[in-house]
């Protein structure tokens, strides 16, 4: 290989791995921050979000300029994965019982996020599309849980997949005196009526 051939393999193997190495700086920034807003809130200290992730502050600021451009980044990276999970619950479980886990993974989400109620209803235009977001990736992952229930007998109410994750939303909202565990048993309750066929006036 003649010196100027390697000279331009090397240029063009440097953008690549400089976008490699970008998207696992954010993908750590993302699961760090996950880890950090579930026990201090959205308001920790970026430091300690970088110190977990093993970037610098400069990374950070770098892919989310703003706060809410990593809160939102985290939240729609959760909503992914929730919707995802739902064809491998249907393809391991029994569709009562997987609509059940799915159900308890979303309520998870919802509930154990210090600090994202405030922030969403912060008035903050970041946040203006995430509703949209979350009904067009959740509404049809759980429609097509709650269908394949229905259907087989296991869950008797009915109920639409947009209601029922309005619901469950409901139930999570933060309750004085109150741990994010209270909202969990409250969707609980939720899922045994679904399951008792009793319809919802």
């Amino acid at each position: 290989m003649s010196d100027n051939t390697a000279e331009s393999t090397a240029r063009e193997r440097a953008p690549r791995r400089m976008r490699t190495d970008a998207r696992r700086n954010v993908e750590a920034l993302l699961e760090a921050a996950k880890t950090v807003f579930s026990t201090a809130g959205v308001d920790a200290p970026a430091k300690e979000i970088t110190d977990l992730a093993g970037v610098g502050v400069g990374t950070l600021y770098r892919h989310f300029p703003q706060r809410s451009d990593l809160i939102k980044a985290v939240i729609e990276r959760e909503i992914d994965a929730c919707a995802d999970a739902a064809p491998a619950l249907a393809a391991a479980h029994e569709p009562g019982i997987a609509l059940a886990r799915w159900l308890d993974r979303f309520t998870a989400f919802v509930a154990t996020k210090r600090g994202f109620a405030a922030a969403l209803h912060s008035g903050d235009p970041t946040f203006d599309g995430l509703p949209g977001y979350l009904m067009q990736k959740l509404g049809p992952a759980l429609e097509s849980l709650l269908d394949a229930a229905t259907a087989s007998g296991e869950v008797q109410a009915r109920i639409s997949a947009q209601d029922l994750l309005y619901a469950v939303a409901k139930l999570c909202a933060p309750m004085p005196n109150e741990e994010p565990e209270y909202g969990r048993r409250m969707v609980a309750l939720l899922v045994d009526g679904l399951r008792s066929g009793e319809s919802p006036h």
